[in-house]
C-alpha cells in the first residue's frame, strides 16, 4: 500500500520566486524505509516539512493513506514522529521532564523509561538537558520522535554526531520500528546509514529528483561487472582485473586463484557515495 503519493510537488518560500522543489513525483510504501538524498540546499528539508504539514502553501498533490493531505486535521500528528537534525530541548528541564512535556501533546503515550533505557539515557533521566553532550541530545531527540507510538517516522541526520556504538543502536531501533510495521522517511548525508537501512532511495538535485531505486539496483546499474584480484608474486604484490561474465570458464582466472597466494578479492561494486557523486556531484 502506498502511504504517501506525491505528484507534481512544487514549492517556493513566501516572498520569493525561486522554486526550492520543482515538480517532483515519488511515493512512499507503507512499511518501508525511504531515503531522500541530496546535498545541502537541494530541497530535502523543505520536502520533509511539506510532508509533515509544517509548510502548506504548495503546488501539486499529496495523498496520505489515499486522502488529500490538506484534508487532515491535527489528528494527523498522532500518526507521526519527527526528529529534525537540530535538536530543540528545554535545557533547564531534565531529560524525563522534556519527554513528559512533549508527550502531553498526544493521546497515545509510549513507555518513557523504556525509551530512555534503549538509548542509554535512563541513568541521566533526572539531569538537566543543558548539561548533556551533543550525542546525548541527539539520542534524546530521537526517542522524542517515538513518545506517541507513531506509525510514521521522519528522521533528519538521525545518527549525526553519534559515536559508532550509539549510532549502531539507533539504527537497530529504526530497523526494529520497520519490522513492527512502521514506515520511515529518512534524510541524511551519511551513505553508510542509507546502505544499512533504506529499502529505496531518491536523489534530489536542485529541487528535482534525478533517480529513484533500491540501493542494490543502483549499485548494479552504476557498478562495474569486474573483480580485482590482489596476489603475492615473485616481485611483490600484484593485481589483475577480470570481467564477471564467463568468469567460471576463464582459464587465466582459474589458474591465478589455484596457483598464486591470493591476498584480496574485490568486485567492482560501486558505493552509494560514488553513485551520489555521479548523479549530483556535477552540480556542486
Amino acid at each position: 500500500m502506498k502511504l504517501y503519493q506525491i505528484k507534481n510537488l512544487t514549492y517556493s518560500y513566501p516572498g520569493t520566486q525561486k522554486e526550492i522543489v520543482k515538480n517532483i513525483h515519488f511515493d512512499v510504501e507503507e512499511g518501508e524505509i525511504f531515503g531522500l538524498l541530496g546535498r545541502s540546499g537541494a530541497g530535502k528539508s523543505t520536502t520533509q516539512k511539506i510532508l509533515v504539514r509544517l509548510l502548506r502553501d504548495f503546488k501539486g498533490e499529496i495523498f496520505y493513506k489515499g486522502k488529500d493531505l490538506k484534508s487532515y486535521g491535527n489528528a494527523f500528528y498522532e500518526d507521526v514522529g519527527v526528529g529534525f537534525e537540530m535538536p530543540v530541548h528545554f535545557n533547564k528541564l531534565t531529560a524525563k521532564e522534556n519527554l513528559v512535556y512533549f508527550s502531553k501533546l498526544y493521546k497515545s503515550k509510549a513507555d518513557l523509561d523504556s525509551l530512555l533505557t534503549q538509548v542509554g539515557l535512563y541513568d541521566y533521566r533526572n539531569q538537566n538537558v543543558g548539561e548533556f553532550s551533543k550525542g546525548m541530545k541527539v539520542r534524546l531527540n530521537f526517542i522524542r520522535a517515538l513518545i506517541n507510538n507513531p506509525k510514521l517516522l521522519f528522521l533528519d541526520e538521525v545518527t549525526n554526531g553519534l559515536d559508532p556504538g550509539n549510532a549502531k543502536n539507533i539504527k537497530k531501533m529504526i530497523a526494529d520500528f520497520r519490522k513492527g510495521g512502521g514506515t520511515v522517511f529518512l534524510t541524511t548525508h551519511l551513505m553508510n546509514d542509507v546502505e544499512e537501512l533504506c529499502d529505496r532511495v531518491a536523489f534530489l538535485s536542485e529541487g528535482k529528483i534525478v533517480e529513484t531505486n533500491t540501493p542494490r539496483q543502483l549499485k548494479l546499474k552504476y557498478g562495474r561487472r569486474t573483480i580485482k584480484i590482489e596476489y603475492r608474486g615473485k616481485d611483490g604484490l600484484k593485481e589483475k582485473v577480470f570481467g564477471l561474465d564467463g568468469l567460471g570458464k576463464n582459464s587465466e582466472f582459474i589458474q591465478l586463484i589455484t596457483e598464486q597466494p591470493i591476498e584480496t578479492a574485490h568486485t567492482g561494486e560501486t558505493s552509494l557515495e560514488e553513485i551520489f557523486i555521479q548523479l549530483i556531484g556535477d552540480k556542486l
